[in-house]
């Protein structure tokens, strides 16, 4: 039995009739979705759908991102079945909670694989949750991880489509140290894997500017009492404020840090922060906020033009404000198609052959993947209010 979906009416084209949710906690976005646990019969191979298992994060501090994520892996699921799918196979695709305990994950993936059959797993969640996932997947079918990242992703049968470190972060701090005089440098962030590792390649990029770290230190996911780590960069006065802390916890820490009189003399350089947190900090917290990312919804290009304009088309002129988490998800099907249509299978090893040297194109413009890295444009933005402003191509 399929379980029932009540979306709300957004002006737009109905949901595609290929979509369903499964063991999504009920109180995570104003749906009806009561677990299931449906048995289906053997529909693998050619000319079946592809079951697409997209784990989404709906509840917990990156939960923020869910409504974003959805519509944009709606939009391309519409798109490419309205192409006749990918090789012929019409996608179908279930939605899966990526938040709460992450047994609990796990579980649910391994029912995704076992008893739902799931083709392909991608979705756009903490790094910590891609680490235990992985260990099911692995040289059984493909995941397809779409958000920034620590890098460094060679697990068989995972692709890692988002920034690294690399390319977001080292040409920005070199920026901030040439063009703003930047030498003292304060990390603060989540305390799991995406952090960590991010943070030992960061010391690394203000080493090379000449720069020193004056503090650093990871919060617990969920903390909402910043003010022990606002007293201790206040004491340590930094020129930036490095910031890897994920969704609500960022939105959280960045209030804190502006209302105690701070965004007005340290500047801060944001990781994972994209349109969706900037409007949950306000207006009045955004002074001196950068971010560097390979999506803003500002960018000025047809591909994002025509992106956005299907986008609001879909799902309505007050949709979810979509940035580079959400998107990512679109850009996750759209690089499954490319990949595909190369390797002209989805047999594990002629799709991950052919996914690991590749041009795609989708609303980021064109990206290659090469050796299995993703390269694309890296873009450096100043929040103005609740819109970013865009300063250049790093």
């Amino acid at each position: 039995m399929r379980s029932t979906v009540n979306l709300p009416a957004h002006g737009g084209p109905a949901i595609p009739p290929s979509l369903l949710f499964r063991n999504l906690s009920s109180g995570a976005t104003g749906l009806d979705l009561s677990p299931t646990r449906a048995h289906f019969s053997k529909r693998r191979g050619a000319g079946s759908k592809l079951r697409v298992g997209n784990f989404l994060t709906f509840t917990g501090s990156p939960g923020i991102w869910g409504p974003s994520s959805t519509n944009s892996a709606l939009l391309a699921l519409a798109e490419i079945n309205k192409r006749g799918g990918i090789l012929g196979r019409e996608i179908e695709m279930s939605m899966y909670d990526a938040g709460g305990s992450l047994q609990e994950v796990v579980a649910r993936a391994a029912e995704a694989i076992a008893s739902d059959e799931v083709d392909l797993i991608m979705g756009s969640h903490m790094s910590v949750v891609r680490v235990a996932l992985r260990k099911l997947t692995r040289n059984r079918i493909p995941y397809i991880y779409t958000p920034v990242y620590e890098g460094g992703e060679r697990t068989p049968g995972v692709m890692a489509i988002g920034e690294t470190p690399r390319s977001q972060s080292r040409p920005s701090i070199h920026w901030l140290a040439d063009a703003r005089k930047a030498s003292r440098w304060y990390l603060i962030g989540s305390d799991y894997v995406w952090p960590w590792q991010s943070h030992r390649a960061v010391k690394r990029y203000i080493r090379e500017t000449g720069g020193i770290v004056v503090g650093e230190e990871f919060v617990p996911v969920g903390e909402d009492n910043h003010e022990p780590h606002v007293a201790r960069i206040r004491a340590a006065k930094p020129d930036v404020v490095l910031i890897s802390l994920i969704g609500t916890d960022s939105i959280i820490f960045n209030r804190a840090f502006a209302e105690c009189g701070l965004a007005a003399t340290t500047l801060r350089l944001a990781g994972a922060m994209d349109e969706t947190v900037l409007l949950g900090i306000g207006a009045d917290n955004t002074e001196n906020l950068f971010c560097a990312s390979g999506y803003f919804n500002c960018l000025a290009s047809s591909a994002n033009d025509e992106f956005l304009s299907d986008y609001r088309s879909m799902f309505g002129p007050h949709a979810p404000p979509i940035g580079s988490v959400g998107q990512s998800n679109y850009e996750g099907l759209r690089f499954l198609e490319a990949a595909a249509n190369r390797a002209g299978s989805l047999s594990l090893e002629p799709l991950l052959a052919a996914a690991r040297n590749i041009v795609y194109t989708a609303a980021r413009g064109p990206v290659t993947i090469r050796d299995g890295n993703a390269e694309m444009p890296i873009y450096l933005a100043e929040a103005d209010g609740l819109d970013f402003r865009m300063i250049m191509t790093l």
